[in-house]
């Protein structure tokens, strides 16, 4: 799959083109990505391009598993930061339209004041008491679009900050996910282990009583007795791993490793859905995706800084009106104090010194340029990961097949060669390879489902999740 040139191309105008445009043309200007068609790396069989529904865990059809999801999206830790970033950005949002209102100011003092004698005529009293009240009222014309690029940015890191809050529940689902497969793939390899072992010990001990019946030697009994112990070593580092899965877990769910419900690790069956995956397409892969939202919004939201550090070039208009009042006690300042207003207009313009504000104006564009190139390499690695992950997923269906036949053909030889060591038909040697393929082949396949389970979640996780786009900032 590739992406549209005209998709960078539009991209790359908004650039150029920010410093002479509002925000409004930036919404208009940076659309939705363009439409892409099918995945390179899929097959027949493998996946379908129906969409990828939102709660994507669910398709494993495990109520423990929907729990322990529902869990993390509660309680696990990085969920609550990315809520408390969505809070901060909620509150510049909010602090930044304020600049859109009157702005007001009041202003009371009082003082006594007592002058030299040479000063007041004789006779006068040297000492005074005033007091004041006032207030100001002043608001900003707009004309140039400070203040709603202001409120365009601070919009857009609101959006991305709710986008990569989606990235991290995308990220703490397929975690959880992950963690519950691989603590139940590692309770499926324990229990292959052990019934390797098992069989390995019924054949140890017809080994021995054909060696205490002179029908074998020492060494063929001393060869069984290595695989054996062989493979009962790989039982406590399996133990290990469905351990350190179960902790993991845990730590997602926003648990100590005692609180986790036993429940959460009986599960023995490896974690697989076992129809076609439903992966939809590349346009649903570009508009689902959490990261690229988020970078988008960036994008977004330094364009509108480009305008409003344009705007500093301009006159800052602010209309505005003062009211005051001045009296000798407090009684008089509400009743008939001296009342003086103002109303008009200020002008603000840094003229003909402009070259800060141009400074600040190239920073601006070479922050959108960032943000744009940021963009274009989310995109570019949304792709790449996804074809990656397609790509192994198939390959390890494939490969489990292969492996499948192979056990299949193992058991059937090792079964043929137990029934002739009973009747005496072969040697050890013969039967200790037999047993050595079997085990080294059901050892793989079960290897195998485990990655298998875990390519699956790895592809949920390329594909977004399936994660709800969020309505944009500026709209609250």
């Amino acid at each position: 799959m590739h992406i549209r040139t005209s998709l960078t191309a539009a991209l790359s105008a908004l650039a150029l083109s920010a410093c002479a445009t509002g925000p409004g043309s930036v919404a208009s200007t940076v659309a939705a990505p363009a439409a892409t068609g099918p995945f390179l790396s899929t097959s027949d069989g493998v996946v379908t391009a129906n969409p990828l529904p939102q709660d994507w865990w669910r398709l494993y059809r495990d109520p423990v598993l929907d729990t322990l999801v529902a869990d993390a999206l509660a309680a696990n830790t990085d969920v609550r930061q990315a809520a408390a970033r969505i809070d901060r950005a909620r509150a510049a949002l909010r602090g930044v339209r304020a600049d859109r209102l009157p702005q007001t100011a009041i202003a009371a003092s009082g003082g006594y004041a007592r002058l030299p004698e040479g000063q007041v005529a004789p006779g006068a009293d040297r000492s005074d008491t005033s007091y004041s009240l006032g207030a100001d009222v002043s608001y900003e014309l707009d004309l140039f679009g400070r203040v709603r690029s202001g409120i365009a940015a601070a919009g857009g890191d609101l959006a991305a900050a709710r986008a990569d809050a989606d990235a991290v529940r995308v990220m703490v689902v397929a975690d959880t996910t992950r963690a519950y497969a691989d603590a139940a793939s590692a309770a499926a390899r324990i229990e292959v282990a052990r019934s390797i072992v098992a069989l390995l010990d019924e054949t140890l001990r017809l080994t021995r009583r054909r060696h205490d019946a002179g029908m074998s030697d020492g060494l063929a009994v001393a060869r069984i007795e290595t695989l054996r112990d062989q493979r009962a070593a790989t039982i406590p580092a399996l133990t290990a791993q469905r351990s350190a899965a179960l902790f993991a877990l845990a730590t997602l769910t926003g648990r100590t490793p005692s609180e986790l419900p036993a429940i959460s690790g009986e599960r023995s069956i490896p974690l697989e859905i076992a129809t076609p995956l439903p992966v939809g397409d590349g346009a649903q892969l570009l508009a689902r995706r959490p990261d690229i939202r988020a970078a988008e919004e960036r994008l977004r939201a330094n364009a509108a800084r480009i305008t409003v550090a344009r705007a500093a070039l301009y006159p800052r208009i602010t209309l505005g009106g003062s009211a005051s009042a001045t009296a000798s006690s407090l009684g008089n300042l509400f009743t008939g104090g001296p009342l003086g207003f103002f109303l008009g207009s200020l002008i603000d313009w840094a003229f003909p010194n402009s070259e800060p504000v141009r400074a600040r104006i190239d920073a601006a564009g070479a922050d959108a340029a960032q943000s744009l190139a940021a963009f274009d390499g989310t995109i570019l690695t949304a792709l790449q990961e996804t074809e990656t992950a397609l790509s192994g997923y198939a390959s390890g269906l494939a490969q489990r097949r292969a492996l499948a036949t192979a056990r299949a053909a193992a058991l059937r030889a090792a079964t043929i060669v137990r029934a002739q060591n009973r009747e005496g038909v072969v040697d050890s040697l013969q039967t200790l390879d037999a047993e050595r393929t079997l085990a080294e082949a059901e050892a793989a396949l079960a290897d195998q489902d485990a990655l298998v389970s875990r390519s699956q979640i790895a592809l949920f996780r390329a594909l977004g999740g399936g994660w709800a786009v969020t309505d944009p900032g500026t709209a609250e």
